[in-house]
């Protein structure tokens, strides 16, 4: 009970919401019937998704992972009387390439090196792409994790030394070593460590699949897995640890296990 009243007692959000971008990658911000203070329930592709309420309207913030073929799609609001469809199209984005030199050991790895990778990714993941019941209070707007100039938007194909990888899942924001690094949004710390790719990371649960991942510091601050941050808090600082070509910070947002875009989440672009 004491639970229950907690979640729905600390409804209460600022003005704050992502833009709304129904392209892979984005973000579908849908506006719900639900009426009352208990948050909704809402899935997409048997995902729980994040759900916020802005003067009185409750949304739900969909996130649209970058596989995601164009065409029409259905997130499913879950009532007493089954579930109901929330009908959305997603559109075509083309995103750019991106070509990188790195040393070969972080393109080519090593059978130790690769042993380390598939030990240390489940951890990441874990703690990127967890859904828990948990509402923190929303700002007027994100803090931007730090200062700098934009070097590398999210959506790139990332070619290294000719090989192509995965989309870049997230922003790198160029600034000098020592910059401080900041939480984004009020959370708890869901994952703090040094990573063969990533470097020193720290990976923030914001509450309702909502995360946010910050890595290749060059410090991290005194934190521990479940101390709770607040939008502003100190993580560390920028670095150039992990498969890096310079110092600068990667920040990832995901939404219901979708790296989404997190200029969505700025209110400058």
């Amino acid at each position: 009970m004491l639970i229950a009243l907690f979640l729905f007692s600390s409804v209460s959000y600022g003005g704050f919401v992502p833009k709304d971008s129904r392209v892979p990658g984005g973000v579908a911000v849908i506006a719900l019937p639900q009426k009352g203070d208990a948050p909704p329930h809402v899935f997409f592709q048997k995902k729980r998704v994040f759900t916020a309420r802005l003067s009185g309207q409750w949304y739900a913030w969909v996130g649209l992972p970058l596989s995601l073929k164009t065409g029409d799609y259905s997130a499913y609001w879950r009532t007493k009387e089954g579930d109901k469809p929330l009908s959305f199209s997603v559109k075509n984005k083309e995103y750019q390439k991106q070509y990188l030199t790195v040393k070969n050991k972080h393109v080519n790895l090593s059978a130790e090196q690769l042993t380390r990778v598939r030990r240390e990714t489940p951890e990441i993941r874990g703690a990127m792409d967890t859904f828990k019941p948990v509402i923190y209070e929303l700002p007027e707007q994100v803090v931007q994790p730090t200062k700098g100039r934009i070097s590398s938007s999210f959506g790139l194909r990332r070619v290294f030394n000719g090989q192509s990888r995965n989309p870049h899942s997230g922003m790198d924001i160029a600034a000098a070593t020592g910059t401080p690094v900041l939480s984004a949004l009020n959370g708890k710390i869901a994952a703090i460590g040094d990573y063969y790719f990533n470097g020193k990371t720290v990976i923030v649960d914001h509450g309702q699949g909502l995360t946010t991942l910050y890595c290749h510091l060059s410090k991290t601050e005194a934190l521990k897995v479940g101390d709770k941050v607040d939008a502003g808090t100190k993580l560390g600082e920028v670095g150039a640890t992990g498969r890096v070509t310079g110092p600068h910070l990667h920040w990832t947002v995901t939404l219901n296990g979708a790296r989404v875009d997190p200029a969505l989440f700025l209110s400058v672009e």
